[in-house]
């Protein structure tokens, strides 16, 4: 009897822990570093995205940066509030270092537990609006926006990135 009863607590078990199991599957690798963006498609992808802040009517601070980190190109719109252009650049750096989105922060955090161990990493910003660049499956740069909601800045970020496809 006992050792019906143990198999039926190890079965439970196991199927209670394949859901688990299968939602903490290995993320796929990054993707690997390409030559760096060049000034014209930095100017493409600001272009873009300033383009589709209008559009959603935001007034955004918009910086480009190259896989390192370092600012390759900023454009200010009218009327965007100082803060932003600090944010900008923060988060297009955070893009391109840890070669993921910013959002993908943001959503870690939120979860809480372990999620908040993000906020002791350098260079983090758990907000959305900074994403890589990736032409040819490679990571070329990234784009950070600053200036309206979350939503906002993501949609107006997403927007420079789809400029480069």
């Amino acid at each position: 009897m006992r050792r019906v009863m143990f198999m039926s607590l190890l079965l439970g078990a196991a199927l209670a822990a394949a859901p688990v199991l299968a939602q903490t599957a290995a993320p796929p690798p990054p993707p690997a570093y390409g030559e760096q963006i060049n000034i014209e498609q930095a100017k493409k992808a600001a272009a873009a995205a300033a383009e589709e802040a209008k559009k959603i009517n935001t007034f955004m601070a918009i910086a480009v940066v190259s896989p390192s980190g370092d600012l390759v190109y900023f454009e200010k719109m009218d009327n965007t509030q100082y803060a932003s252009i600090a944010i900008a650049i923060h988060k297009a750096k955070a893009a391109a270092t840890f070669r993921r989105p910013t959002s993908s922060f943001e959503e870690r955090v939120g979860q809480g537990g372990v999620g908040l161990t993000l906020l002791t990493l350098d260079g983090i910003i758990a907000s959305p609006g900074g994403n890589p660049i990736i032409v040819g499956g490679k990571l070329i740069g990234a784009i950070g926006l600053s200036g309206g909601t979350g939503a906002q800045d993501h949609q107006a970020s997403l927007a420079g990135v789809n400029a480069l496809k």
